[in-house]
């Protein structure tokens, strides 16, 4: 499969002068793409497990998919049923129209390179997870892998940076309900990507006076943040005797 992309439409307005315009303007009214990523796996071990399902895409300013890509992988070991029962993707069916996982990952991480090319941020929910597997893939067989994303969009964090006291859940179906973002087909990659990249376009419109517009300041500020609620979410677990204070958890972001 190809990993070449059409030629986009340029990321940023651009004013006589050839010059990114220096007015404060939200980032969803300056961004004319988001790049979209999502992986589903056969478990949570990023070091371990592997990718069943992949799906690299392009969103326009209004969510509209512009370009797609997606994979299914044999990932070479059984798929426990606990994930088969998440993404539905059995080891029978994996292996009978998967391609070799060797294959899959090397196009995966060439089309994200792409987007990072061409200057775009690529949106990920909880893009440590998602980021981490493809980099532990990429060792695996030999390739150098994308060691640090950037910039990278993360709704989980900038929903938790944003609106950190509210209440419930955050998880990614969740969080698309309570921005009235659609998602058909959760734990689907393609329909999660998509929907993240939705959820994304939505959160930069709704907290442009939180945000930097400059997308390197917006990547430095959700590494900040993901580090905060990090420890945040430690002390919560020490005070109620989950873990012990040896084992804080890991707040870097967007790769591990």
């Amino acid at each position: 499969m190809a990993s070449a992309w059409p030629d986009p439409p340029p990321l940023f307005e651009i004013d006589d002068a050839g010059e990114r315009p220096t007015w404060f303007t939200p980032p969803s009214a300056r961004l004319e793409r988001v790049g979209v990523f999502d992986l589903e796996t056969t478990g949570v071990d990023v070091e371990n497990d592997r990718i069943v399902t992949a799906y690299v895409g392009v969103l326009g300013a209004d969510g509209t998919v512009l370009q797609a890509q997606h994979w299914m992988a044999d990932p070479g070991i059984a798929i426990p049923e606990g994930a088969t029962a998440v993404h539905g993707i059995t080891t029978a069916r994996a292996r009978a129209e998967g391609r070799p996982a060797r294959e899959v990952v090397a196009e995966v991480i060439a089309a994200l390179r792409d987007i990072f090319a061409q200057g775009a941020p690529v949106v990920a929910y909880n893009a440590p997870f998602d980021f981490s597997m493809l980099k532990h893939e990429a060792l695996r067989w030999g390739m150098e892998p994308i060691a640090a994303p950037t910039p990278v969009l993360d709704p989980l964090v900038v929903d938790k940076g944003c609106d950190r006291y509210r209440r419930g859940k955050r998880t990614l179906a969740v969080v698309a309900a309570h921005y009235d973002v659609v998602l058909e087909g959760a734990h689907d990659a393609s329909a999660d990507a998509v929907a993240a990249g939705r959820l994304a376009l939505a959160l930069v419109e709704r907290y442009a006076d939180l945000l930097p517009v400059d997308l390197d300041e917006l990547h430095a500020q959700q590494i900040g943040w993901a580090r905060e609620q990090a420890d945040s979410l430690t002390e919560y677990f020490i005070r109620i005797g989950r873990i012990e204070r040896d084992g804080a958890l890991d707040g870097s972001w967007p790769i591990r």
